[in-house]
């Protein structure tokens, strides 16, 4: 699945790194968001068995959305701006 942006194309945009593949997205973005509208799908697998999982709650309150960024270390996708050159890889 790959979201479609409705409004705000017009902003700025930054390259991120998704395991190490180029991802466009645009400033003031959450990683989340990057990622999901640049085609990645999901973020991780369910540890209960129910499937690929790409963020539940968006606020930063459940697990479902955890990445890895260089540098920063284990963080939610969905309260991380996105930045110019971040090396992110699934949680």
């Amino acid at each position: 699945m790959k979201l479609v942006r409705l409004r705000d194309a017009s902003r700025p945009r930054i390259t991120l790194t998704l395991e190490g593949q180029a991802i466009e997205a645009q400033q003031g973005d959450t990683l989340l968001t990057a990622l999901l509208a640049a085609g990645a799908g999901h973020l991780r697998e369910s540890e209960f068995g129910d499937g690929p999982r790409a963020g539940f709650c968006l606020m930063g309150a459940c697990q479902d959305c955890w990445v890895v960024v260089e540098g920063m270390g284990r963080v939610r996708a969905c309260a991380t701006l996105a930045a110019q050159g971040m090396e992110v890889r699934r949680g």
